[in-house]
């Protein structure tokens, strides 16, 4: 598979380190020189939430180095664990109801145009996640895939997202993790974020959270991992 170099314009500050300013200059990736389109994916029934009124958005970030710690052999994540040494990505961008039950798959899909998937690959690695995200999400709120992808650069491109570096044995608090954002994001507040781990308490996802008006807002949730955990975080490899 050849790759090459690709300044996404369109993705403006979306890959930034702790420091640098947002949308200082065009964001760089490596990408294939064709992106072929994904197949439209059928939702499981018990999924289809269509009638659920939205009451707030959030933006969900993976962090990478951790995906790609038991992804890194898988051909279809080769952009986010080989062609690349990113820090967080964005997962998607999710309409949320006011309760346990969100709205999802709320209208029939089509299929991504690989033009947009290309445009988009340096925030989200994955031209399969893009094509679900679409989906699952972006049919609940926007007209097209290229205006659901545009709002979310827009949120993305509007956040100074730090990269972390964990101590010995890889270990930080959840609240040194939010501390990060809130140094860098000075709109943003403590409950404007969720810290995401999973069983054995390594960090997945940080969720940053908005109103109707996308204005950083308290999330509807339980707020993830409380300050005092003690969680793990995967640095980035040296690149």
């Amino acid at each position: 598979m050849s790759v090459r170099k690709f300044a996404c314009l369109p993705c403006l500050g979306l890959l930034i380190t702790a420091g640098a300013s947002p949308a200082a200059e065009p964001t760089r990736c490596v990408l294939p020189d064709r992106v072929g389109a994904v197949l439209v994916q059928q939702p499981p029934a018990a999924e289809i939430q269509r009638h659920v009124p939205i009451a707030a958005y959030l933006l969900s970030l993976t962090w990478s180095p951790e995906f790609c710690r038991t992804h890194e052999g898988d051909p279809d994540d080769n952009i986010q664990c080989r062609l690349n040494g990113f820090g967080f990505t964005v997962h998607g961008l999710w309409p949320n109801g006011a309760g346990k039950v969100h709205p999802r798959y709320c209208r029939e899909p089509t299929a991504v145009d690989p033009a947009t998937l290309r445009m988009n690959l340096c925030m989200t690695p994955s031209a399969w996640l893009l094509q679900h995200e679409w989906e699952a999400h972006g049919t609940c709120a926007w007209p097209t895939p290229e205006a659901y992808f545009a709002k979310a650069r827009a949120l993305r491109a509007a956040l100074d997202v730090p990269d972390l570096t964990p101590g010995p044995g890889g270990a930080m608090s959840a609240g040194e993790v939010r501390a990060a954002f809130l140094a860098h994001n000075p709109a943003m507040t403590r409950d404007a974020l969720e810290i995401e781990v999973d069983s054995a308490n390594r960090l997945q996802e940080v969720h940053v959270c908005y109103n109707l008006a996308f204005k950083l807002a308290p999330c509807l949730g339980r707020g993830g991992a409380p300050d005092s955990a003690t969680i793990f975080v995967t640095p980035k490899a040296p690149r």
